[in-house]
């Protein structure tokens, strides 16, 4: 079993998932990142019967990073608090081909979510059923054919990033769903929830988890730079 744990405690862990790791289970059959961490922590903690373990939050499927899970269900309910309070900030990496109009920006749109494609369409204006969209971001460097840019999310919708991010005309690599050019040889895009930063929900303690870039992507040593 192949997991990077990033945090750990009697409440939390974090994982550094790959970008073909589903979050949770679905109809595809495959095992859940979900699953490996319950095997996991049963193998470790010697524990006998069903190990508890929360889903605090998703990424998409093709989308590397950190991913937290809560291990009480106390610390569950506080998390999912302090995410509708907006009291958890998330931090992105998206490298795109195409140079954003401006170095540094915050997108606004209205995204409206076809369930039936599973894919999310933005707009400039309200229309009905679609929701609004707030991000942040900021080139922090490039190489000879590719940008990086730091995304920070002011909300959570369907596939926000990779839907803005298309909208302005930078989709992200390797992101055929929204308009990139051609697939990536390991079948991921090249987008990584980069960290995650909020007050332990039962210590207090202010955390800030950081994960490495994914190993394998050769792209991400073009960035060398920052990435370390």
């Amino acid at each position: 079993m192949n997991l990077e744990i990033l945090y750990e405690d009697n409440h939390l862990i974090a994982v550094n998932k790959t970008g073909s790791d589903l979050v949770q289970g679905d109809d595809t059959g495959d095992e859940p990142l979900s699953d490996k961490v319950k095997a996991y922590i049963k193998k470790k903690y010697n524990k006998p019967g069903e190990v508890y373990l929360g889903v605090v939050h998703r990424l998409d499927r093709p989308v590397s990073g950190v991913v937290l899970f809560a291990r009480t269900s106390k610390a569950l309910g506080r998390m999912n608090k302090m995410f509708q309070d907006k009291e958890v900030k998330k931090t992105y990496w998206a490298v795109v081909k195409e140079l954003p109009e401006e170095d540094e920006a915050t997108l606004r749109h209205f995204i409206l979510k076809d369930s039936k494609k599973n894919k999310s369409y933005a707009f400039p204006k309200m229309r009905s059923g679609a929701k609004e969209a707030i991000l942040s971001y900021k080139m922090i460097s490039s190489s000879a054919s590719f940008h990086l840019l730091e995304v920070d999310l002011q909300t959570g919708r369907h596939h926000q990033i990779r839907c803005q991010l298309a909208k302005i005309g930078c989709p992200i690599r390797g992101d055929l769903k929204y308009g990139f050019s051609r697939s990536n040889p390991n079948g991921g895009i090249t987008l990584h929830a980069r960290k995650i930063r909020f007050n332990h929900p039962v210590t207090k303690e202010a955390l800030e988890i950081v994960a490495p870039v994914p190993r394998d992507e050769k792209l991400w040593k073009e960035f060398a730079n920052v990435t370390r």
